[in-house]
């Protein structure tokens, strides 16, 4: 539990600082106290299922000097497992002019808020492809008022394959686990066989 912890600490904070850092409140405003910071969590499953996460996310601040309360706020908007609530929740973060939203849950958490603001700078987690999932406009530039960390890629997995080959430049044969229904994993995978200097045609097992 304690490895799960430190890393959805990390993964949060090193997306979620940068925004907090360089939002709509200057420096100077958060040394004299005049401004709090104000976090929109927006949350598809139920408060109960993520405790551990956000006891990690809190913690994180408080070492960055940002103690909810004090200095920070945040609201919390749990849809409770019920995705159909989310749009209207996004649209709740966006009315209460929040300076940075959470955005946890997968893309049915990600994309009511995008869909609620084009302006307010949103974070995610973690997802598997934000390009093909239209979140961003590329890895390197993702442009648009979104960002966060992503656990894929199409362009990563051959970069992957090419990294291996850099680091045992004797490897001939590789094994790859996939998923078949994922829609993704057919990109994923034909970028691994192109690294590989394999045709396209070739037939997959």
């Amino acid at each position: 539990m304690a490895g799960k912890k430190s890393m959805t600490k990390k993964i949060m904070l090193f997306a979620l600082c940068s925004l907090l850092l360089a939002s709509r409140f200057p420096a100077e405003a958060q040394q004299t106290g005049n401004k709090v910071a104000i976090i929109g969590f927006l949350l598809a499953p139920a408060r109960s299922a993520v405790s551990e996460s956000l006891d990690a996310f809190r913690q994180g601040l408080r070492e960055l000097g940002y103690v909810e309360g004090q200095n920070i706020v945040i609201e919390y908007r749990y849809a409770e497992g019920k995705v159909d609530r989310l749009p209207d929740l996004a649209a709740e973060l966006v009315r209460l002019k929040v300076d940075v939203i959470v955005a946890a849950g997968g893309l049915v958490a990600i994309k009511p808020a995008k869909n609620a603001t084009s302006t307010i700078p949103i974070v995610f987690r973690a997802t598997n492809d934000p390009v093909a999932d239209v979140l961003t406009a590329s890895l390197a530039r993702p442009g648009g008022n979104i960002t966060g960390l992503t656990t894929g890629g199409a362009e990563l997995y051959g970069k992957r394959l090419e990294l291996l080959k850099e680091t045992v430049p004797r490897v001939s044969r590789v094994a790859v686990f996939w998923y078949r229904a994922r829609p993704a994993e057919p990109l994923w995978l034909k970028e691994m066989r192109a690294s590989a200097g394999l045709a396209a045609s070739d037939s997959i097992p």
